[in-house]
């Protein structure tokens, strides 16, 4: 993993071929690519087709703190898998009920998204595949926890993370998580993902889904 003072990519696109490169010169071979939508699937794309296999998704919702729903204090994924920052939920004394109704409420709106997403109620099969999943970036790290949660459920052969930038704390987290991670940047001094991209507008559902057309 690469470590610079002041990386950038042009965009998430741009960001995806140089991840696929990488990948191919590693020579890690999956069967499937998963992005997570929505900034995940413009990176995503780029990588399926470097490495010539399918592309789908994983859908997870983060689970914001009260008054505060940017602060993840978890994610759900589309399956119901979970991930819960037990330290911080615990430190700030959130109550189980909230938690709980906020977890089910995201979980529904996860498992809505990967609905529209797809064009048929199943995903691809995972059990014994090679699965890379890829995201735009890496902050805290809690989406694409309980991504790798509901893909582990499926008992894949091998999981790997490709992400273009993560912070430090989050890649050292998720790298116990997975068989590898593949991340091209990991600043000392991360703030944002969007800080490491000199286009990161924001991407609408039907632009990522366009994304899913591109095979």
């Amino acid at each position: 993993m690469g470590r610079n003072r002041s990386p950038t990519f042009e965009n998430r696109q741009a960001a995806g071929k140089r991840l696929g490169e990488a990948l191919r010169e590693r020579d890690i071979e999956v069967d499937t690519v998963l992005a997570i939508p929505r900034g995940g699937l413009p990176v995503g794309r780029p990588v399926a087709d470097a490495l010539g296999v399918p592309l789908d998704i994983a859908v997870a919702k983060k689970i914001g703190a009260p008054n505060n729903p940017e602060y993840a204090i978890g994610a759900v994924a589309a399956d119901g898998s979970v991930w819960l920052n037990s330290d911080v939920i615990n430190r700030r004394e959130i109550p189980r009920g909230y938690v709980a109704s906020t977890r089910a409420e995201m979980a529904e709106a996860a498992r809505r998204k990967a609905q529209r997403y797809r064009d048929s109620e199943s995903s691809l099969s995972l059990t014994g595949k090679r699965v890379c999943l890829v995201d735009d970036g890496v902050a805290t790290g809690a989406t694409a926890r309980a991504c790798i949660e509901q893909i582990r459920q499926a008992d894949p052969e091998r999981l790997v993370l490709a992400v273009p930038v993560a912070s430090p704390r989050a890649i050292s987290d998720l790298e116990a998580l997975v068989d590898e991670v593949i991340c091209l940047v990991v600043p000392s001094e991360f703030r944002a993902v969007g800080q490491y991209y000199e286009q990161f507008e924001q991407v609408s559902d039907e632009a990522a889904m366009s994304y899913l057309a591109d095979g």
